[in-house]
């Protein structure tokens, strides 16, 4: 019997209410509006960690920082790396014969790491090393390896509004459908696959390309979520990092991420037709999902790293006709500790310490996982948080400050109140000790070491926010003066077409204090 192949498509930052075929009509997504039509969309799925390199390194070992050590994004400062002896999804497949292949955005660290990827290109968000990334190396064959923000500009215009420095033909969402394509066609059904398609995109920043860039202008976009009382210290932190003179900017902001989304499902859809012209569509379980969401203005905050659901809740479909429904749709709590267990169940591999697994295979029958609750973790000290969410409710515990949220979610769905905010009733109380009960298990069992002592929270230092903007550039470490285009110029060049932006109004002092941008440069003063 032939065995079945594995399609795992990410994209970043996605949050979980983007998807036409999933209730959200505003959204222009086709290619996934026919993948749900013919597969099981979940619209209760989550990110176990909703940062980028603590998710991914969660798919692919299937187990929380506790094990893998990533509880939240690392750089070359600050190194950390997967324990040799920890298995890995791709090295378990490959050691079963499949045929293991990773394309686009991994966050690997060291980011050259294969973790059992037979193959791998990468298209990273900063990469550091020309040699490092087969995209960055694909531009500069291609005529644009003077650009430093092949993604996007990333200083003063992080998520601004803003267009992209490369045209269509050559944009990272492209080259990854492009080099998945490349990849199925060598392959051609000599032995079974595993592929993870990963874009970069809608993650900030949101640098669509001209033809997509006005798919939403003046669009309706649904209401912002308002918050009725004070939200945590942390997501205070998170607004700093858009800088929005007036609401203008965030109106057109939304528009182009939803256009990353598009854009995005385009080239999704010639991947999947690639299967289809294979004959091996029907042969292969199809897993689209997200890393984590954006909370893209809801609360007033912005980015992921935190509990709320712009965050937390990410989109799920899957494909696969020996097991799914076509246009079926499953409410369980699924989350990304389940896609190891999953892909292994299809591909007929075992794991070799099941019980410690925090997910499960959602084909199990019977299954010892309960989907009707879910832990969510994220960093450590002073940053660390920790979430219960429930069919009823949400309890958020932060450790900075030993402070508390509990949301109704049945009756505010938006998180707009935290019940513990006022002086809670008894009934409140109540829910929030047994809430909390099941929390301390489940970080005792899965999270961090040290954050859990005779049955209690360990209160770290309270954290204390500070102004903070994203600044990445340059991308390698060693350039030569005149081979590149100066980061001025490739501002005034991003944001050439956008007449929302202004950039005499933005936070420039906070670049020219730390020797990024000259403003005369930048302004032609």
């Amino acid at each position: 019997m032939k065995r079945p192949n594995i399609l795992l498509i990410t994209t970043d930052q996605q949050r979980y209410d983007t998807i036409c075929a999933m209730g959200y009509d505003f959204m222009e997504t086709p290619n996934l509006d026919l993948l749900a039509a013919e597969g099981c969309c979940y619209p209760n799925a989550f990110s176990s960690n909703p940062v980028c390199m603590a998710a991914r390194h969660q798919i692919i070992t299937g187990l929380t920082a506790r094990y893998h050590g990533f509880d939240d994004n690392y750089f070359e400062s600050d190194p950390k790396m997967i324990p040799y002896d920890l298995p890995t999804l791709p090295q378990l497949l490959s050691d079963a014969g499949y045929d293991t292949i990773a394309i686009g955005k991994m966050h690997f660290q060291p980011c050259r790491r294969h973790n059992g990827f037979t193959k791998m290109e990468l298209m990273e968000e900063i990469p550091r090393y020309l040699e490092d990334d087969e995209y960055t190396k694909y531009l500069k064959e291609n005529g644009y390896g003077h650009l430093q923000s092949p993604h996007g500009v990333r200083h003063l215009l992080y998520m601004l509004p803003q267009r992209s420095l490369i045209p269509e033909e050559h944009h990272g969402s492209t080259w990854v459908a492009k080099r998945s394509i490349y990849h199925l066609q060598e392959n051609a059904g000599k032995r079974p696959f595993f592929l993870w398609s990963s874009f970069i995109a809608p993650h900030p920043p949101f640098d669509v390309p001209e033809k997509w860039a006005d798919l939403y202008k003046g669009k309706e976009l649904p209401p912002l979520k308002e918050s009725k009382t004070p939200i945590s210290e942390i997501a205070e932190w998170k607004k700093y990092v858009a800088d929005y003179p007036n609401e203008s900017y965030l109106q057109r902001a939304r528009e182009l991420y939803y256009a990353s989304v598009s854009f995005a499902d385009y080239n999704i859809g010639k991947i999947l037709q690639q299967l289809k012209d294979m004959g091996e569509y029907d042969n292969t379980l199809i897993l689209f999902t997200s890393d984590h969401g954006e909370m893209l203005g809801d609360h007033g905050t912005f980015q992921k790293m935190l509990p709320y659901d712009g965050s937390v809740r990410i989109p799920w479909i899957m494909r696969y006709p020996d097991k799914l429904k076509a246009g079926s749709n499953d409410d369980r709590f699924v989350d990304i500790n389940d896609i190891l267990p999953t892909v292994l169940d299809v591909a007929g591999v075992s794991y070799p310490n099941p019980e410690r697994l925090p997910g499960e295979s959602i084909f199990a029958e019977d299954g010892r996982k309960d989907r009707t609750v879910e832990y969510v973790e994220h960093s450590h000290g002073k940053l660390r948080w920790i979430s219960l969410i429930t069919r009823n409710y949400k309890y958020n515990y932060y450790y900075g400050g030993g402070k508390e949220e509990l949301f109704d979610l049945e009756n505010d769905p938006d998180e707009t109140t935290n019940l513990l905010y006022h002086a809670p009733d008894a009934k409140t109380l109540v829910v929030k000790e047994k809430l909390k009960a099941q929390l301390t298990a489940f970080e005792a069992q899965y999270g961090l070491k040290g954050y859990v002592e005779n049955g209690q929270f360990v209160e770290q230092e309270e954290f204390k926010r500070f102004k903070y903007h994203e600044n990445n550039p340059p991308l390698f470490s060693k350039r030569q003066e005149g081979d590149y285009m100066s980061l001025e110029e490739e501002v005034k060049r991003a944001v050439a077409h956008e007449s929302v932006v202004k950039l005499e109004e933005l936070d420039i002092p906070y670049y020219t204090e730390r020797g990024v941008l000259k403003r005369e440069e930048l302004l032609d003063e």
